[in-house]
């Protein structure tokens, strides 16, 4: 691993993972290639970054679950390689259930150059300190639909109220959102922007 690369949670302990990539529960269906360990991977800016937002998300009573952070490169070429093969319909209708796998890249779902594979964004929602609930935001992790939209009407008042929240908690910590996935934010001072890494997550 990178020298500049930790395990987030060593860097900010009390943060909970479930790194989706390296499990069964994620768009394509089965592990992703470089997602060895379920770990999650991070710069040590993003990490310490977000241990401001596990602070600032505790004030409410809240919690950060991350979905995933650093992503090699040779898992976005797997996507790749991925959303050429023939539809099978497992996983279309949690995760796309309105476009086609090769509309992935064009509407921004999915990039073949990832601000993941440089090591500063990161997925993640909220969760209620005292019950471990998740917070309701309206979809979950990866639904490739405009309904996950920041913006996106057609939800309900405490999930739109959710949304934004976590927005603020992520911008006062120094981050950016991402239109099209509430979930998705990326460290506005990143230390790597021009640098896409693959090494895999072991």
């Amino acid at each position: 691993m990178n020298n500049d690369f930790v395990f987030v949670d060593e860097v900010a302990p009390g943060v909970r993972w479930d790194a989706k990539y390296a499990t069964w529960d994620n768009f394509t269906g089965k592990p992703v290639d470089g997602y060895l360990a379920n770990r999650i991977v991070g710069t040590r800016a993003l990490s310490e970054a977000l241990g401001c937002a596990r602070d600032e998300a505790e004030c409410h009573g809240l919690g950060l679950l991350l979905w995933d952070g650093y992503r090699p490169q040779r898992a976005v070429d797997s996507f790749i390689r991925w959303s050429r093969e023939p539809e099978d319909g497992r996983t279309k209708p949690r995760h796309y259930p309105n476009i086609e796998r090769s509309e992935m890249f064009e509407l921004g779902y999915v990039a073949v150059k990832s601000g993941h594979t440089r090591g500063s964004t990161v997925d993640l929602t909220l969760y209620d300190l005292a019950t471990g609930e998740l917070a309701a935001m309206g979809t979950d992790h990866d639904l490739m639909d405009a309904v996950s939209h920041h913006d996106a009407e057609g939800i309900a008042r405490t999930e739109a109220s959710n949304r934004r929240r976590l927005r603020s908690i992520m911008e006062s910590c120094g981050f950016e959102s991402y239109d099209c996935e509430w979930w998705h934010y990326t460290l506005s001072d990143e230390p790597y922007p021009n640098t896409y890494f693959d090494f895999p997550i072991a």
